[in-house]
C-alpha cells in the first residue's frame, strides 16, 4: 500500500483536531474466477490486494459522526440515530455500516474520522468493499471488543450496498477485504459460506491488471437487471439459487423463459465449473488450464452475460496476440481492468503492447497496475 499512516493523520489531524486517533486499513481485491457467481450462491476466488482504504477514528463521545474525504476534500457531521443519514455516496458507506452494526447489537457511539484510498476508482477492484470492511472492522474494535466474527462483518458491508446504496451485490468483495491473506487466494462457498486459502506464487508468471480507465455509463440498472434474470430462471427451475441448476435442467426450461435470462444463465452455469476446473489446475500446478479457464470466462461475459465493452474485448485480443497465457474482464463490468496471468519472459512485451495499440486506437493509455496478494482488515495502530 503506497498510502501512509501520515498521509491519513495529517489530514485528520488538520480538519477534525485533537488527539490522533486508532487507524484501521482494508484493501481492495482481484479475483482470479468466480464472476457473478456469488449472488447465485456459486464458488469465487479472490485474493486482497496492497491497495486498500486507510482511516483513522476517534470516538468523540457524542452520538454524531464527523468524517472528512481526503480523497474527495469533503466533510459531513451527521447523527447516527438520524434515519436518513448522508446524501454523499462515500459518506453512505460509513452511515450504513454504523446502522447495520448497530442492528446487531453493537454499542455504536459517534467519532470522528478521516479517510482515504490508493484502490484505483473504476477498475473493478472493490474500493467500496475496502471502505465498508474497514469501518465494520474499525466499530467491532473501538466498540465491541471484536465480537462480531469476520463473515458477519463482510455481510454488514453487503447489507450496507443492498439498503444503503441500492446495489444488490454479493458477498464477495467484502469477504475478500475482511479475510484477504498476504501470499493467498481463497475459494469461497458463497452459499455455505466456507472457503479455503490457496498458497498464490506461480513461478514464472505474473498477474498484471490492465485499466482500461473506461467506465460506461449505462441506463437503468444493468447490475440488478442481470441479477433479476437469473432469479427469473431459477425460479422457473424451482430452485433457490442457479447454483443447483446444470445444463440439461436449463435446456429443459429454454421455451420458458427469454432468451436474454437463457443466455445469462448459460454464463453462471458454466462458471460454475470453471472455478471448480481451476482450483484442481492450481493444486496442480496446471496454469496453462487456468489461463484457458480464463479466456472462456471472458467470452462468456462478453456474449452470454453482455458485461464487457469494446475497449476490454480490445484488451483481451491483444492479450491473446501476445500469448499471455490468461485473461479476461474483472469486476461487474462496463468498463474497469481487465487480469491477466502472463509469464515473465513475456510479460514487458504485452505490456509495451497493451499500452501503445490501446493509446493508438483509443486516444489515451491504460493503467497498468502489477498485483501483489496482501493481507485484509487490521489494526495498523
Amino acid at each position: 500500500m503506497k498510502l501512509t499512516i501520515d498521509d491519513v493523520r495529517s489530514r485528520f489531524i488538520k480538519h477534525l483536531g485533537g488527539e490522533p486517533g486508532s487507524v484501521y486499513a482494508s484493501p481492495g481485491r482481484i479475483n482470479l474466477i468466480g464472476e457473478h457467481t456469488d449472488y447465485n450462491g456459486g464458488f469465487v476466488f479472490p485474493g486482497a490486494v496492497q491497495q486498500g482504504i486507510i482511516a483513522e477514528i476517534r470516538p468523540n463521545g457524542t452520538r454524531n459522526v464527523r468524517a472528512y474525504s481526503i480523497d474527495m476534500k469533503d466533510y459531513v457531521e451527521f447523527s447516527l440515530d438520524d434515519e436518513k443519514g448522508p446524501n454523499a455516496t462515500h459518506f453512505r458507506f460509513i452511515y450504513g455500516v454504523a446502522r447495520e452494526m448497530m442492528k446487531l447489537g453493537v454499542p455504536v457511539e459517534g467519532f470522528d474520522t478521516a479517510f482515504a484510498g490508493d484502490v484505483p476508482n473504476g477498475a473493478g477492484m472493490s474500493s467500496s468493499a475496502a471502505l465498508e470492511s474497514c469501518y465494520a472492522f474499525a466499530i467491532n474494535d473501538l466498540f465491541y471488543d471484536n465480537k462480531i466474527e469476520k463473515m458477519e462483518l463482510a455481510r454488514v458491508g453487503q447489507r450496507t450496498e443492498h439498503n444503503y446504496i441500492g446495489v444488490n451485490c454479493g458477498i464477495m468483495d467484502q469477504f475478500a477485504s475482511i479475510h484477504g491473506k498476504a501470499g493467498n487466494l481463497m475459494r469461497l462457498d458463497c452459499r455455505s459460506g466456507e472457503f479455503k486459502y490457496y498458497p498464490w506464487n506461480p513461478k514464472g508468471y505474473k498477474l498484471v491488471l490492465i485499466n482500461s480507465c473506461v467506465k460506461h455509463e449505462l441506463k437503468g440498472s444493468p447490475y440488478n437487471d442481470r441479477r433479476r434474470s437469473c432469479e427469473n430462471v431459477a425460479k422457473a427451475l424451482g430452485i433457490e439459487t442457479l447454483r443447483d441448476a446444470d445444463w440439461d435442467m436449463l435446456e429443459s426450461v429454454k421455451d420458458k423463459i427469454s432468451e436474454e435470462d437463457y443466455k445469462r444463465a448459460k454464463y453462471v452455469i458454466g462458471e460454475y465449473y470453471r472455478v471448480l476446473a481451476v482450483c484442481d489446475a492450481l493444486e496442480a500446478g496446471d496454469y496453462e488450464t487456468v489461463g484457458e479457464k480464463m479466456y472462456e470466462t471472458h467470452a462468456g461475459l462478453s456474449k452470454d452475460y453482455e458485461v464487457s465493452c469494446e475497449e476490454l474485448d480490445f484488451l483481451n485480443d491483444i492479450a491473446r496476440d501476445c500469448g499471455v497465457t490468461g485473461s479476461r474482464i474483472m469486476g461487474g463490468g462496463f468498463g474497469g481492468c481487465t487480469i491477466n496471468l502472463v509469464k515473465t519472459e513475456l510479460y514487458d512485451t504485452f505490456v509495451r503492447r497493451a499500452v501503445s495499440l490501446f493509446k493508438e486506437k483509443y486516444g489515451k493509455s491504460p493503467v497498468v497496475i502489477d498485483v501483489v496478494i496482501g493481507d485484509g482488515s487490521r489494526k495498523l495502530c
